[in-house]
């Protein structure tokens, strides 16, 4: 695939053009995510029309209110109690709900008013709760006249809308819990529904910090977190975003609904070392100035925290707060969306944006309202996938190239890409993934590796990678500069999957990522000798015992690790012994490895020897022509690796007396590689 950019060094992209990405000459080509039909592991909380375009919001789905562990405890369930105390000092329970009704159907003209009337149904953070950030928003950040519009006519719509939830949501709302594969699809009327009593700080068990409570393992969903937040600008500035999402749709009723998916890998997680689909075949576009949520028709990465939404009710202003403050109705996947697994992800279809931006972390800003334009699918949500994936955060830089940690982030970014991929597909998939720095940032990714690992998982999954560097040209253009040199020496996924590894093992203090790829690959019959091929014996190679000058020569020029693979099962080993005591240390060896399969020393057992010469090419392969022979096996004329074709071994062994030069070394190497492939 090419990756020339065809606007010149000065266009803000590399690679192919973005058309390329989306499949067609439009975002909005690329097939639709599945329809929304009721299921055992689909809970749909509206009534499914035929038309999903209709110009008015669907009505709730009838059903029966479930006050249990696996679903959502609604405050206005009438299982919802609360204690209160009389003034005689005894303790009774009162239904929640109508403490909730009684707070909010009086006028609130103030701050201090709106903080009295959630502590009314919150009695016990009376003491805890100072709502330092909604005090300062509203008396000192907004002007008098911003202020007093909202207490005059949005909050009164937000109440309204908030008690309205025994009308909007009348089926029971499913928690997303670890190790499921299951969704849930909602209107967007009932999503601002639950945010409004999210506002109001409604949810019952929802407030506590304390660990091994029943709701630890979620996000918070209160937005009491967000009013504790002293007033720090990125703080007051979420705060306008809320506020302009509240009044735009108390104003005028969105009418599409949006579906959230939970996914686990369980055990169809890929062996990355095996997977033999080529880089050359990804199209890539890397773009230095887009950002994430403006790549239309693609799935939109999300740089997720493991609890969704990470800090958007606290301090967070990065790529996923940012991205939950002016898309809000993602924010509802915080009430029933359990902490994410290291093999799971989740997939959210149909947010629409409210709010445009600028600046990040502590520049950011809101900077006005933002009319979404994004086509509706046939199930009435809008073209917006938003995809969580978390990143795994490092203690120190060099952790992230261990192999433990590289699967960890190949797995989660697997799970997340491979949503709705299930079925044959010849060709491409589409539509593609609009990612980036995921997990670069707090969490100390390399934006240099983890660009690989991604397009590792679009490589073997065959989707489409658009890449955002968010401002950075020189990623940008290193980016395309590897991606060019991997496609140029064909490398596959686990070609590469087994030089991240090579690497994590070398001093890279010394050695950059990029640099250590760029010699490896052009240089692949000198890698490091780090792995082994694990070579499963039969009856008769299990006693095969390679002549002398063989062996010598085997492991002093094949030690490749693209040759060779670590495996954990026993393993018999053949060690070459200088020594005139062979027989010994073969049954030592076998003493200690068991007869199950056969292996390949490739350590440096040799290195005493001071005077060992080189075998020259035509009795290296007459040497296995033997063995071919003995065991009837037989090698095809040709080898192929990486689409570069080698000769039969005729022509070379005409050549007998020649040096061992680097050439003839390289076809050599080739030669054995399928020997001893053809043997397993």
């Amino acid at each position: 695939m090419s990756s020339e950019s065809s606007e010149g060094s000065d266009s803000c992209w590399r690679g192919v053009p973005i058309t390329e990405i989306y499949g067609s000459g439009s975002p909005w080509g690329s097939p639709e995510f599945p329809l929304v039909v009721p299921s055992r592991n689909h809970a749909v909380l509206y009534h499914v029309r035929g038309d999903g375009s209709a110009d008015t919001p669907p009505k709730p789905q009838i059903g029966q209110d479930k006050w249990d562990q696996d679903h959502v405890r609604l405050p206005c369930s009438p299982e919802s109690l609360y204690p209160v105390e009389n003034s005689n000092g005894e303790t009774r329970l009162k239904k929640r709900w109508k403490m909730i009704e009684h707070a909010l159907q009086h006028p609130i003209t103030n701050s201090k008013e709106l903080a009295e009337a959630i502590i009314s149904y919150n009695t016990k953070f009376k003491k805890i709760w100072k709502f330092k950030a909604l005090h300062k928003f509203f008396n000192e950040y907004l002007e008098e006249e911003e202020s007093q519009y909202f207490f005059d006519v949005t909050l009164p719509e937000i109440a309204k809308l908030a008690l309205s939830l025994p009308k909007l949501v009348q089926s029971p709302i499913p928690l997303l819990k670890q190790n499921m594969n299951i969704s849930i699809s909602l209107s967007q009327q009932q999503i601002s529904c639950l945010l409004a009593n999210a506002f109001f700080c409604t949810y019952p068990r929802r407030n506590t910090r304390k660990r091994n409570t029943e709701y630890s393992s979620y996000p918070h969903i209160n937005f009491s977190s967000l009013y504790e937040c002293r007033g720090s600008s990125s703080v007051m500035e979420k705060l306008k975003c809320l506020c302009h999402y509240f009044k735009r749709v108390c104003t005028k009723v969105p009418v599409g609904v949006v579906t959230v998916w939970r996914r686990s890998a369980g055990d169809a997680v890929p062996a990355w070392d095996t997977q033999d689909a080529s880089l050359a075949a990804l199209p890539l576009h890397v773009d230095s100035e887009t950002t994430i949520e403006n790549a239309h028709g693609l799935i939109q990465v999300d740089f997720a925290n493991r609890y969704l939404g990470g800090g958007v009710l606290t301090y967070g202003c990065v790529q996923e707060e940012i991205r939950f403050v002016i898309c809000p109705e993602l924010i509802v996947t915080m009430l029933f969306t359990e902490m994410m697994k290291p093999d799971e992800a989740v997939l959210i279809l149909g947010c629409e944006r409210y709010s445009e931006y600028s600046g990040y972390s502590n520049s950011f800003s809101w900077t006005g309202a933002h009319g979404d334009v994004t086509p509706r699918d046939s199930a009435g949500r809008r073209r917006c996938a938003v995809l969580a994936v978390d990143a795994k955060p490092y203690a120190a830089d060099a952790y992230q190239y261990q192999r433990d940690m590289v699967d960890r982030e190949l797995t989660k970014a697997w799970v997340g890409f491979s949503f709705h991929t299930e079925g044959q597909c010849e060709g491409l998939r589409y539509p593609g993934i609009g990612t980036g720095n995921w997990g670069c940032g707090a969490y100390r990714g390399s934006p240099r590796l983890k660009s690989l690992l991604q397009a590792m998982v679009c490589a073997s999954l065959r989707r489409p990678m658009a890449y955002y560097t968010f401002g950075d040209p020189e990623l940008r253009d290193e980016i395309i500069e590897m991606y060019n040199t991997l496609s140029r020496y064909n490398v596959t996924v686990g070609q590469l999957y087994k030089y991240l590894i090579q690497y994590s093992e070398t001093d890279m203090k010394r050695t950059s990522l990029y640099s250590y790829l760029n010699q490896v690959v052009s240089q692949p019959s000198e890698n490091n000798d780090q792995e082994f091929m694990d070579i499963s014996s039969t009856s008769e190679t299990s006693q095969l015992e390679l002549s002398g000058s063989l062996q010598k020569e085997f492991l002093k020029d094949f030690g490749s690790p693209d040759m060779f693979s670590q495996e954990s099962e026993p393993l018999v080993e053949i060690v070459v012994d200088t020594n005139d005591n062979k027989k010994a240390s073969e049954q030592q060896s076998k003493r200690l490895h068991g007869d199950n399969s056969l292996r390949v020393d490739v350590s440096p057992p040799l290195q005493h020897e001071e005077n060992k010469s080189l075998i020259q090419p035509s009795r290296l392969l007459d040497e296995m022509q033997k063995l071919d022979d003995s065991l009837q096996l037989h090698s095809s004329p040709s080898g192929q690796r990486s689409g570069i074709r080698h000769d039969a071994d005729t022509s070379i062994r005409n050549k007998s007396q020649l040096d061992a030069t680097a050439e003839m070394k390289k076809k050599v190497n080739k030669r054995i590689t399928d020997y001893f492939s053809k043997k397993t």
